[in-house]
């Protein structure tokens, strides 16, 4: 819209629109807290937003459409304030805060959770955009440990991509765990297996041998 030719009532209708957008937003993040996600609806967010069916779907008409500007509101709201430590403090640490964050409100996990199944789905319409966002994330890890090693924090032993790889499947792996496994003390575990991986990072990478026929013939005996 051209500012200089809109009217008063153009401006307040538009800040409207964009008022009842964010609210449907919310009203999704805040159903699928409650709710597991192949039982959260359009239905059942209208319902936790107070409004009639006809006004969320006025704005997300595509079930997928709300979908993905939830988890992308909700992740933003989650990862942005954390993004100083890793300045500070390093990629590992981040990630930790990261930890502590959804070990208080698992909620937003679990939702990522489910979606890994539709990012792993051939043909899903949402697979392609989601392993995109699974992508960046890896990259933005690998940079992270790239300025780590720059810095001193992290070994020169340890190739930036390949931690990313190791560190994500502690970091998603444990979590993971935890959602089937809730007496697990998931912080101490990511401490644990951090200190383990770091431990590797600085040792020079050597190929293992894998003597399968060795293997098998210790099988057969």
């Amino acid at each position: 819209m051209n500012d200089q030719n809109a009217s008063p009532d153009d401006f307040y209708a538009e800040s409207a629109h964009v008022e009842l957008r964010r609210s449907v937003v919310a009203a999704a993040i805040e159903t699928f807290r409650h709710r597991a996600f192949h039982e959260t609806t359009l239905e059942a967010v209208a319902e936790t937003a107070g409004l009639p069916l006809e006004a969320v779907t006025a704005h997300f008409p595509d079930w997928n459409g709300l979908l993905l500007a939830a988890v992308d509101r909700w992740t933003a709201e989650r990862t942005s304030p954390l993004l100083p430590v890793m300045a500070s403090h390093g990629t590992v640490l981040f990630l930790r805060r990261i930890v502590q964050s959804n070990i208080e409100d698992p909620s937003l996990m679990r939702l990522l959770s489910s979606l890994v199944n539709v990012a792993a789905t051939p043909g899903h319409p949402l697979s392609e955009l989601l392993q995109g966002d699974w992508s960046r994330f890896h990259r933005m890890v690998a940079e992270g440990l790239r300025r780590d090693v720059e810095l001193g924090r992290e070994p020169a032993t340890m190739a930036p991509a390949r931690g990313a790889e190791q560190l994500l499947a502690l970091y998603e792996g444990l979590q993971l765990q935890s959602m089937v496994r809730p007496r697990m003390d998931l912080l101490d575990a990511y401490d644990r297996a951090v200190t383990r991986l770091r431990d590797g990072w600085g040792r020079p990478y050597a190929a293992p041998t894998w003597d399968l026929d060795d293997l098998a013939l210790v099988g057969a005996a």
